[in-house]
């Protein structure tokens, strides 16, 4: 299920340039309920030769989440997140960072690289700096930006291969499908900031 005439703006506009990424967190749905619906999305979606264009669609995402994070007002930053006990600072790094390293793992699979001492795990969730500012904030996306295109190169061809990294509620996935799920991981966080956003307007 995708983005509907009742959807919020800024999902709609999400879909038109990340339509993969969309039908994937739509599948999955509230809590990873959906975690079979979300397996054969990616199955039907995530082709060899598709990282480049599951790599346009995080470029979309990206710069969603920069629109959301300038809609959040200063103050709100250091208000709760949306996600455990953090605020919003702590959340979006943390997002951050989930597009950083989900993609360069599967990368390391892909490349043959993959540690057979120490191999990368998926940890509990570990928020960022609760005094992150916006500018440094915008500096982890950016880098999660490049992160993303070095993974996607050598994920490239390689996208239905078997990734050995585990996820505690998603299990494992494929190496295309983990580029693919970190947007998905992005909209999670994306509908928070929208609210968190929404709420502060509707207060002031």
């Amino acid at each position: 299920m995708g983005a509907t005439s009742s959807a919020p703006a800024w999902l709609t506009f999400v879909e038109s340039g990340a339509p993969d990424t969309v039908a994937a967190w739509s599948a999955l749905g509230n809590a990873f309920a959906g975690v079979r619906a979300l397996r054969g999305v990616l199955h039907e979606r995530v082709t060899d030769g598709a990282a480049p264009r599951i790599l346009a669609e995080q470029e979309v995402l990206a710069q969603a989440l920069a629109d959301a994070l300038a809609d959040v007002p200063d103050a709100a930053l250091r208000m709760p997140g949306g996600e455990e006990e953090w605020n919003v600072a702590q959340t979006f790094a943390h997002a951050t960072a989930a597009r950083r390293f989900l993609p360069t793992w599967a990368a390391m699979a892909a490349a043959g690289s993959w540690p057979a001492d120490d191999p990368p795990s998926v940890r509990p969730s570990i928020p960022g700096d609760a005094n992150a500012s916006r500018d440094e904030l915008l500096i982890l996306l950016g880098k999660s930006r490049r992160s993303q295109e070095r993974a996607a190169e050598l994920i490239g061809e390689h996208e239905t291969q078997p990734c050995p990294l585990d996820h505690p509620l998603v299990g494992r996935l494929r190496c295309g499908d983990w580029l693919l799920f970190a947007g998905v991981h992005d909209l999670m966080h994306l509908e928070q900031l929208h609210r968190i956003a929404d709420a502060h307007r509707g207060s002031v």
